[in-house]
């Protein structure tokens, strides 16, 4: 069995990820431009700014960060570049997990040997695929840590989604959903909720047992919604809508710090069966926070905003001792106003028009 080594981090650091789509400032249309925009930038964000799966999206990173506040500056550094370059293919970002009317037979797949593999793979699957999340990775120190946290983690997954969910259209049509990107991104192999891991052997031993069988490449190819990292010593959590403004994003980033470095302090959790945490995650798609969530230790029915106030209050210890207690406000603001579905629903029910929803909520990005 090969052994994979888990590259430990200084606890508690802050890596993000965000894919974007390039919209044309016209039509308002996914733009398949990525190919113009990575050749334009400036060399100190090679590191910040990378190609997707297809050519109307992009991906910016973050560097290792200690604080949000660092999260904030490097974010807006990279997204500044990147906008002054889209000025001159008359184009800019959105931040939404699903563009409202775009069509994925439409799409050019970038030129790359792994995403030419995948496609080849999915088939029409993913032709649909034309989804952006919010990644937030965070560092642990040792790989048993690690693996007890991705465990823990999976009960708190779906409120994490009902407080992000942003993608209710697809391809013109409201899919009755709060974040139907989710549905999309199970239709993959290997995604979705993971199983209970026993240890760091345990998922070693997995990951070797789908690459001997050539299921998968390397851990890259795990899609699931928390995985462990071994080549950052990090869990990275991918189960998020892109949150639909700059405050609501950051907001994330503090809460899911807090959340895992708590989990770490943490007893153990049981192993909880995965058809209650299947059935929360359904009600955080279906429902956002209107949804009904079943706590997975005691079996008691709360509503989901009820159980984002628990978990609030599970982390606010933490949060305070990392300096970010203060974006506390904003989800109680996210529980009162709503998420960037219902933001999008509303929009559209007043004007009619997908291109009146994209540009009302990119005027209110910053605000």
């Amino acid at each position: 069995m090969k052994n994979i080594e888990f590259n430990s981090s200084i606890n508690p650091t802050i890596g993000v990820e965000i894919e974007l789509q390039l919209i044309d400032n016209v039509t308002f249309d996914l733009k398949n431009i990525s190919h113009k925009i990575l050749a334009d930038i400036d060399k100190k964000f090679s590191d910040r700014i990378k190609y997707e799966l297809f050519e109307s999206m992009i991906e910016i990173n973050t560097g290792i960060c200690n604080t949000i506040q660092e999260v904030d500056n490097d974010i807006q550094q990279t997204l500044n570049h990147l906008e002054n370059i889209l000025t001159n293919y008359n184009a800019s970002i959105n931040f939404s997990s699903l563009h409202p009317f775009a069509r994925g037979k439409d799409q050019i797949v970038t030129d790359d040997s792994r995403y030419k593999r995948i496609m080849k793979d999915l088939q029409i699957i993913g032709t649909r695929f034309i989804t952006q999340g919010l990644h937030v990775h965070v560092g642990i120190h040792d790989s048993e840590k690690a693996i007890n946290v991705n465990n823990a983690l999976r009960m708190y997954l779906p409120l994490l989604l009902a407080l992000t969910t942003s993608s209710p259209f697809y391809e013109g049509t409201d899919t009755g959903l709060h974040s139907y990107r989710t549905k999309i991104f199970e239709s993959l192999p290997l995604a979705g909720l993971p199983d209970y891991l026993d240890d760091w052997d345990h998922f070693v031993k997995l990951t070797n047992n789908l690459i001997d069988a050539k299921v998968i490449k390397s851990v890259k190819d795990l899609w699931w919604e928390v995985r462990p990292h071994p080549g950052f010593g990090t869990v990275e959590i991918r189960i998020c809508d892109i949150p639909v403004t700059f405050k609501e994003i950051l907001t994330l980033v503090a809460l899911i710090q807090a959340l895992v470095v708590t989990l770490q302090n943490l007893q153990k959790y049981p192993n909880v069966h995965i058809q209650i945490l299947e059935s929360n995650k359904w009600q955080a798609v279906r429902y956002g926070l209107d949804g009904i969530f079943i706590d997975p230790l005691t079996l008691q029915q709360l509503n989901i905003r009820k159980a984002i106030q628990d978990l609030c209050k599970l982390v606010e210890p933490t949060m305070i001792s990392l300096g970010s207690s203060h974006y506390l406000s904003m989800v109680d603001e996210i529980l009162t106003k709503g998420t960037g579905s219902s933001k999008k629903r509303e929009l559209y029910r007043t004007s009619e028009s997908f291109e009146y929803v994209i540009r009302s909520l990119k005027e209110q990005f910053y605000v």
